[in-house]
């Protein structure tokens, strides 16, 4: 069946930005959508969210599933699937302003307490699709592209978008562009 886990950003929640309209959009088409509220957010820690996501015997990943993660909501979903076991491959990942390092924020700082191994990682996902803005002022445009080549990934770069939430300004209740990556 297919489905659809959504991951959140630091201090935000399964009501955060687009991910309640991307929920609801999918739900309609007849996906299986799981967006939780991450475990103190506020201080993201991979060890902490892979034992709390893992534990949901309710979810199965499998080759239909989808991976969207924002900001360090995209970190997790590396970190995840690194921990999924070997004969797990999900369909597609898409990573919404994720970065590769604590980018000089203390809170930031456990969720990269282990290294990533990007060639097992790049086994886990058919499709990594890397979602950036030219102007994302909190994730230099650098990230994206390491990202990009580390994965194989497609890079999408987008103009004066910031950090694809709701300080850019209300349209980001809504992101009809990942609509279309995950069709």
């Amino acid at each position: 069946m297919k489905n659809a886990l959504l991951l959140h950003g630091t201090a935000g929640s399964s009501q955060s930005n687009w991910i309640p309209w991307l929920s609801s959009q999918l739900k309609e088409k007849g996906w299986e959508v799981w967006s939780p509220d991450l475990p103190h957010s506020e201080r993201p820690n991979l060890t902490r969210y892979n034992k709390f996501l893992l534990a949901n015997k309710d979810w199965q990943f499998n080759a239909e599933t989808v991976l969207v993660g924002h900001s360090s909501g995209a970190v997790a979903i590396l970190g995840l699937l690194q921990a999924l076991p070997d004969d797990v491959v999900i369909d597609k990942a898409i990573l919404v302003s994720g970065f590769l390092d604590d980018l000089g924020w203390d809170s930031l700082t456990e969720l990269f307490e282990k290294p990533f191994d990007f060639a097992k990682i790049k086994k886990k996902a058919k499709q990594f699709i890397i979602i950036h803005s030219d102007n994302d002022p909190y994730v230099p445009i650098e990230n994206a592209t390491m990202l990009a080549e580390k994965l194989d990934g497609q890079l999408i770069i987008k103009e004066g978008q910031g950090h694809f939430n709701l300080e850019v300004g209300a349209k980001y209740k809504e992101f009809p562009l990942l609509l279309q990556l995950i069709r």
